[in-house]
């Protein structure tokens, strides 16, 4: 998804402040000017130079070693802006070979650039037709197949260059005043995803109404059973309880998973083995998929819980393992509420771990383990997707989010989402991104070796300021978690026990994933 020339990062009028609040400060506004996820499949906007440039796998890749291959988009007339994008670079020509961000650009051939080069250092340049003059580096530790966080800042003759939120280059230039923004890849292959390009610091978000449904709390459901948002009633349920009303049955080949989890009547579907599916698996409404024993797994293919014209409300998926996955893992959408995914492992899929989109709500993400994903626990479809509002109401506890990378999770709209007594261990990017005016509480959690664990009040790559309040948690070789707003409490949904942060890498060590159910 692609947003160009938008200002005012976040639009609204006066904030309602529901009566279950708690408020923050947060500085001062932003504008957003541009912004690429390559969510929509394609690069529209953008033109090349050299190389071999596709989108795949809703990122923008450049294939080839053998070329200056270089991407630019935006405005000529920008002048003073940061321009961001995540970078994984895949292969280097040789060690001096470079991949990063441009800011500034007259032509393909003169402008600022913000490099990883193989060699590992990071550098600042002036590319003027073709000849490169390195304006500043700094050592930096440059994995190929890793993800990379660049921003180039230029404002007046100044340029900062910063890696994953930390500065690491400055110098002082001013041959370039004002033009386009971009992606090089010279001589190496590497991929380019959340491009975004900004100025200023960021808005207070306030809080908007819910307009989605509300409910009176009851007591905490028992152990085994589906709490939080999961249990919450409304549209028509009382709670999730899947496929209980139906036959149980025992699949082991993807053809009899499909048969049962697409059926028009509640099923309880056993899962024995590994189970080898192509493509995404479409689960609909009353459905309990569980694992047999701790040797379940589906793998090479996810679950996709509704369609357009067959709702996957009412589905519990638990103890089995998701490998390789063609897409997501697990993907909700298309309305689907009342859902409960639990004791679960997920290792890295080609996108998702756990999306949950387009105007779906009532999920309860739990005890689950997330070991070296990439785009974990995605929360709202786009930016440009403000259906969601009033939906995405979701709970995650409990959850060991082990060597992961980003998402977990990165929300949009959703209110309120509910993130407590979750172990974050050795992250790469970052922990929670609240982002175009979510409200996320985050408690309990411990956070260790976490160098961002909560991007907020700033906004994330395109995405505008999100709500986040921050309470009880612990860092540990971590970072500032950015919190600021006024976020709807949880608590006036349903009730829960928060366990003390000191306490979650133990609990959640010996009872997430697979076989602990």
């Amino acid at each position: 998804m692609r947003t160009h020339l938008r200002l005012a990062a976040v639009a609204g009028a006066a904030a309602l402040v529901l009566a279950a609040t708690v408020a923050l400060t947060a500085p001062a506004a932003a504008a957003t000017l541009f912004g690429d996820d390559f969510a929509d499949g394609n690069a529209s906007g953008w033109s090349t130079s050299g190389g071999s440039w596709s989108v795949a796998g809703a990122a923008y890749r450049q294939s080839s070693t053998g070329a200056d291959a270089k991407a630019q988009a935006g405005s000529t007339s920008w002048t003073d802006y940061a321009v961001r994008a995540r970078v994984q670079p895949v292969a280097f020509g040789s060690s001096a070979r470079s991949a990063g961000v441009v800011a500034r650009a007259q032509n393909t051939t003169t402008f600022y650039s913000l490099v990883l080069v193989g060699a590992g250092r990071v550098e600042l340049r002036r590319v003027s037709g073709g000849g490169v003059t390195v304006l500043a580096s700094a050592p930096a530790t440059v994995t190929p197949g890793g993800w990379h966080e660049l921003t180039l800042t230029v404002a007046g003759s100044t340029l900062r260059g910063a890696m994953g939120g930390q500065t690491l280059v400055t110098a002082a230039d001013s041959t370039f005043t004002q033009g386009r923004i971009g992606l090089v890849a010279s001589y190496a292959s590497a991929v380019f995803d959340d491009v975004s390009v900004f100025t200023g610091s960021a808005p207070d978000p306030t809080a908007t109404p819910t307009t989605g449904p509300t409910s009176t709390p009851g007591p905490p459901p028992l152990p085994g059973q589906p709490d939080g948002f999961a249990s919450v009633a409304g549209f028509g349920l009382s709670g999730t309880t899947g496929g209980a009303a139906g036959p149980t049955v025992t699949v082991s080949t993807a053809a009899a998973l499909a048969e049962y989890a697409g059926a028009p009547t509640p099923y309880t579907i056993l899962v024995s083995g590994r189970i080898a599916v192509s493509s995404m698996v479409t689960v609909v409404a009353n459905k309990t998929i569980v694992g047999v024993g701790g040797t379940a797994e589906i793998t090479g293919g996810g679950l996709q819980l509704g369609t357009t014209t067959r709702p996957g409300h009412n589905v519990i998926i638990r103890n089995i393992r998701f490998s390789g996955a063609s897409d997501d893992s697990i993907s909700v959408t298309n309305g689907a509420h009342h859902v409960w995914i639990d004791h679960n492992e997920f290792l890295p899929a080609y996108d998702g771990s756990v999306d949950v989109k387009r105007q779906s709500t009532f999920v309860t993400i739990s005890w689950n383990r997330f070991t070296g994903t990439d785009k974990s626990a995605l929360l709202g479809h786009s930016d440009s997707y403000p259906a969601d509002v009033g939906y995405l109401k979701v709970t995650y506890h409990h959850n060991l989010f082990d060597g992961s990378n980003q998402r977990h999770p990165r929300a949009r709209f959703g209110e309120p989402v509910h993130v407590y007594n979750n172990y974050y261990r050795n992250i790469g990017l970052y922990g929670v991104a609240s982002t175009e005016n979510a409200g996320v509480v985050v408690e309990g959690n411990y956070f260790e070796n976490v160098a961002y664990p909560c991007y907020s009040v700033g906004g994330y790559a395109e995405s505008g300021p999100g709500r986040l309040v921050q309470r009880a948690n612990a860092f540990v070789g971590s970072g500032t978690c950015e919190a600021g707003g006024a976020v709807q409490e949880p608590s006036s949904y349903y009730s829960y026990s928060l366990s003390p942060a000191s306490s979650v890498p133990a609990a959640v060590t010996a009872g997430a994933g697979v076989g602990r159910l």
